[in-house]
């Protein structure tokens, strides 16, 4: 209610009690207020009435809301459910136009400041999180592969005769896809082994560049985050070779928003070199529902044109869903879990040290441990047919362990045509199989109690029925986790 709403209702009620009603009242709004003022993500977190309070203001902004209002066009933001337009806070018309995704919609001045005040949010996190120089940035819609081909498709316009995308080999499907979806064709360069870990074959890059030709090339496709023991893209070094041969520079960020080492990458990058543009997911970093993701970069004309090239309107529950998150959590609320992220790692790290030495005398294992994944190696299951290593994989999903990877050797896998060897491994000769799983935000010390003591109890069960071969060779002692940034 406003001012004279209140004094009018000091007529009904004792004015003490609503003066206090009113102070309750200013309480919520100086919070809002000063989101507009600093559009920066609150310190702390608010309650759900001030989110709801906030929503409520909005959703009355938007034409589909108006007392009396008479809608005679196609798109009126007419909603047929009553349970659709409660779980959308009646925000209706979406977000953008159709030639802007993050253009104001004039029947929707409610919309258009949630999308506004979402990637101004969107913004202080980033740069919260270890990129402080990041310029600009949007939610857009889609998840991370539909936005890496959302850039591509930019930098076609920029480079007309580019044909090329190469790309550090990472063995995951999607950010593939987006390349071939653009109607590029992806160079793939395979990682070189450095000890236990695959990283960014450098060498091979540059010759590729020289060998196809700068001014055929779109860009640089490369990946910070990433599964063990594929560790992030050499990216300060990358950046320089993008600036010296003047190419752009795309990042696939997808979960590295939690990583601070990811984030000090892609500053250091930008720093030394030149990145054009990363984009992370939305629901791997703020734990919301998949369908959104985040492209930003540092230069903000380039990502207004990126933004622009989105053909339409565009849903707005990704940017909802992630602003409520936000607003929930507060600064301070999503440092703590981005710490507790860091502990638990730790703690499965070294639980999974334990369970290896106590199983030490009767084969082989190995702990890689960088950024978010841990890896040990199944170097000791009889590999004919990699029956134990496949079984392993199948047994720990059959008791609800959901995530953990398990990579068999010499898996082949056919995308758009261009077959991968030891597809999974990110590399067509590593020397063994191998077991990972992720601390990621969000994730608790029992979950890590509950998946090693089920591993625990598949290995042994493995071991009784004889899949697991003895070995004389220690376990071998554990890679330290690489800290620079953190």
């Amino acid at each position: 209610m406003n001012s004279e709403n209140f004094s009018l209702s000091e007529k009904i009620v004792s004015p003490s009690y609503i003066r206090q009603g009113s102070q309750a009242r200013r309480g919520h709004e100086q919070l809002i207020r000063h989101l507009l003022e600093q559009g920066k993500c609150p310190e702390e977190g608010w309650s759900e009435s001030t989110i709801e309070l906030f929503l409520n203001e909005l959703a009355v902004m938007d034409s589909n809301n108006f007392l009396g209002n008479c809608g005679v066009g196609e798109r009126e933001g007419r909603v047929a459910s009553s349970l659709v337009a409660r779980r959308h806070y009646r925000l209706i018309h979406g977000i953008g136009r159709s030639g802007d995704i993050a253009a104001i919609q004039p029947k929707a001045a409610g919309s258009s400041l949630l999308n506004k005040l979402t990637n101004s949010v969107v913004l202080d996190i980033l740069k919260l999180s270890g990129v402080r120089s990041v310029a600009s940035c949007f939610v857009v819609p889609m998840a991370t592969g539909m936005s890496l081909t959302l850039c591509f498709l930019t930098l076609r316009h920029r480079r007309p005769k580019a044909r090329y995308i190469i790309w550090p080999r990472i063995d995951q499907k999607s950010c593939f896809k987006a390349m071939i979806t653009a109607g590029f064709e992806p160079v793939v360069v395979e990682n070189v082994l450095e000890g236990d870990e695959l990283r960014t074959d450098l060498e091979a890059v540059e010759r590729k560049i020289e060998e196809l030709g700068a001014e055929n090339i779109l860009c640089v496709h490369s990946t910070t985050s990433c599964f063990a023991p594929r560790v992030p893209d050499r990216l300060e070094e990358l950046a320089a070779v993008c600036a010296k041969y003047n190419i752009p520079h795309i990042v696939n960020n997808a979960y590295g928003v939690q990583s601070s080492k990811c984030m000090h990458l892609i500053q250091q990058g930008a720093r030394v070199g030149r990145i054009d543009a990363f984009v992370q997911s939305l629901d791997k970093n703020f734990m919301v529902p998949v369908g959104g993701a985040i492209i930003a970069g540092f230069d903000e004309s380039f990502i207004q044109e990126i933004s622009k090239m989105y053909p339409g309107r565009a849903s707005a529950s990704p940017s909802l869903d992630v602003l409520i998150t936000l607003l929930t959590l507060g600064a301070s609320g999503y440092k703590k879990l981005l710490s507790e992220r860091k502990e638990i790692y730790s703690f499965l790290a070294q639980e999974l040290k334990n369970l290896l030495h106590a199983l030490a005398a009767d084969y082989f294992i190995h702990v890689f441990w960088f950024i978010l994944f841990t890896a040990m190696s199944l170097n000791g299951f009889q590999a004919e047919g990699d029956k134990a290593v496949t079984h392993l994989g199948s047994m720990l999903f059959t008791r609800q362990v959901s995530g953990a990877r398990v990579i068999p050797l010499g898996k082949e896998q056919t995308i758009s045509g261009h077959t991968f060897r030891g597809f999974m491994s990110h590399s067509e000769t590593y020397p063994c199989p191998y077991l990972n799983a992720a601390s990621a935000v969000g994730i608790t010390r029992e979950d890590v109690t509950l998946c090693i003591k089920r591993l625990d109890k598949c290995l042994k069960t493995l071991k009784k029925e004889g899949s697991v071969a003895k070995s004389s060779s220690p376990v071998l002692p554990l890679c330290q986790e690489d800290t620079t940034g953190e």
